[in-house]
């Protein structure tokens, strides 16, 4: 099970931290990933990263604001946001890619959900 927490309401320019906590297993085989789903809009991927955090990805739109880390001996995968701009406003959720792995960048290849934080950026 997957628990995503730390979203809320930021200013423009603010910064987050959310965190994906696993429980009931390790996630220290999974590639993880955060998508984020803003209202009337398909759901995203805006950040991945392999099971050993060697290697991560970011689209564009959040490439150089945005940063995944994970601590497997914490069971833990983080999304750390900054200089936050409105339209990142969605609720955002924390998904893994069990073995054997896809690309981890598209959503059908990620096995396992967690229940979504809401961030909303304020203007």
């Amino acid at each position: 099970q997957l628990q995503a927490s730390g979203g809320g309401l930021v200013q423009a320019g603010g910064s987050l931290r959310l965190s994906c906590a696993a429980s009931g297993g390790t996630i220290s085989t999974y590639h993880m990933g955060w998508f984020r789903q803003a209202p009337g809009k398909e759901r995203e991927l805006v950040a991945a990263v392999t099971w050993s955090g060697g290697s991560t990805y970011y689209p564009d739109s959040v490439q150089g604001r945005f940063t995944i880390s994970r601590d497997n001996a914490k069971n833990t995968v983080y999304l750390q946001m900054s200089s936050l701009k409105p339209e990142d406003t969605a609720v955002y959720y924390c998904a893994a890619d069990l073995p054997p792995y896809g690309t981890s960048r598209r959503l059908w290849e990620y096995d396992y959900w967690g229940q979504g934080t809401l961030v909303t950026v304020s203007s």
